[in-house]
């Protein structure tokens, strides 16, 4: 990923908690089948001075199969983003001189892939995935709510992902290389929009703009 000096984000803690909460990542492999793309929920976890990801697919996906343990592969988290229209610069009004863009925050992962088919580790997974997800219900669901023999049989149909992290970069394209007079106009308008994704942007610049 080309990433401009400006939008560079090399705060490892901002990095993590993106890739936490926009956890729906895309895995990117390669193999003699050809190159695929697999949308995984994702858990983040850190080990002593180690990074991993863990996630799970159905034994019926083939993927497991054409793509060998220890192989290189990427993984992309897409933050939130939205369009960015020259009127929402002060300076276009003067000049005219500007050209719609596209704000962005993404991360992209590196690291080696693991297909684990152990049941405890399936199990185990499968657990922190939920209470993660399961801790914003009103009434959290938990996987003892559901008999043991049918999640026991559900088991063997899963197989576990993990992946050791070996390089994490992000991009943060919050209008860093605008004028502030063009920042403050663009947190102006897009605050005013409905969509939570592009107030996510607002904020975001806003955020950055502050610090």
């Amino acid at each position: 990923m080309f990433i401009p000096r400006k939008f560079k984000q090399e705060n490892i803690e901002d990095l993590v908690e993106l890739m936490r909460q926009y956890s729906f990542a895309t895995l990117i492999t390669q193999s003699e089948v050809g190159i695929e793309a697999t949308h995984l929920p994702m858990i983040v976890e850190k080990k002593s001075d180690k990074t991993y990801l863990k996630a799970h697919i159905a034994k019926a996906n083939p993927l497991w199969k054409s793509v060998k343990n220890g192989s290189e592969i990427l993984v992309i988290f897409n933050g939130p983003n939205c369009y960015i229209s020259p009127n929402n610069y002060p300076t276009k009004k003067e000049t005219g001189k500007a050209v719609p863009t596209w704000n962005y925050v993404v991360v992209h992962v590196k690291g080696k892939i693991s297909f684990i088919n152990d049941p405890g580790w399936i199990l185990n997974a499968i657990e922190t995935l939920t209470i993660i997800h399961e801790s914003t219900q009103p009434e959290p669901w938990s996987l003892s709510d559901a008999p043991d023999e049918y999640i026991q049989k559900m088991i063997p149909a899963i197989v576990g992902i993990e992946i050791e992290v070996s390089s994490i970069t992000g991009q943060w394209k919050l209008s860093q290389n605008q004028p502030e007079v063009n920042q403050i106009g663009v947190v102006s308008v897009l605050s005013e929009n409905k969509d939570s994704n592009i107030n996510e942007i607002a904020s975001m610049i806003k955020a950055n703009f502050d610090k």
